[in-house]
């Protein structure tokens, strides 16, 4: 799984350095900053341009640490492992949002949110929400 997500990173900054090399604009380093905040990073720092690509450090919406390849055209930001755009007050949010109530054991795991709480009648439910869209993808 590894080499698949590295091998698709190379091809992806290996595509934008070829588009670099049809004179599009490469991003400055605070429109790097602004599209990395812009996908849910904060924290940011030790923003650098090196090999082609910029590199970053920042916390991911889950709080992890991450380091970060940036496309210099697209802006788009590559960890070096799996994060969420969400945090868990934004889980909360959107479950209670949704009818949940008593929401609790909010966890990130394997790439996924994991709460458990209960739903609009009541019933004691364990829900898998996706990390990017916040969707709910599973209940038991």
């Amino acid at each position: 799984m590894k080499k698949i997500a590295s091998l698709t990173i190379a091809l992806a900054l290996g595509c934008a350095g070829m588009a670099m090399a049809q004179d599009e604009h490469a991003l400055t380093q605070q429109e790097v900053i602004a599209q990395l905040t812009q996908q849910g990073y904060t924290d940011i720092h030790d923003v650098d341009f090196r090999d082609g690509v910029w590199t970053a450090r920042a916390h991911s919406g889950d709080g992890s640490h991450v380091t970060l390849r940036v496309d210099p055209i697209t802006g788009k930001a590559y960890p070096n492992k799996q994060v969420s755009r969400m945090n868990e007050m934004d889980v909360r949010a959107m479950l209670s949002s949704e009818g949940y109530t008593h929401v609790h054991d909010v966890d990130f795991r394997h790439g996924v949110w994991t709460a458990n709480a209960r739903n609009n009648a009541g019933v004691r439910v364990s829900l898998q929400i996706d990390a990017q869209s916040g969707r709910i993808i599973g209940t038991n």
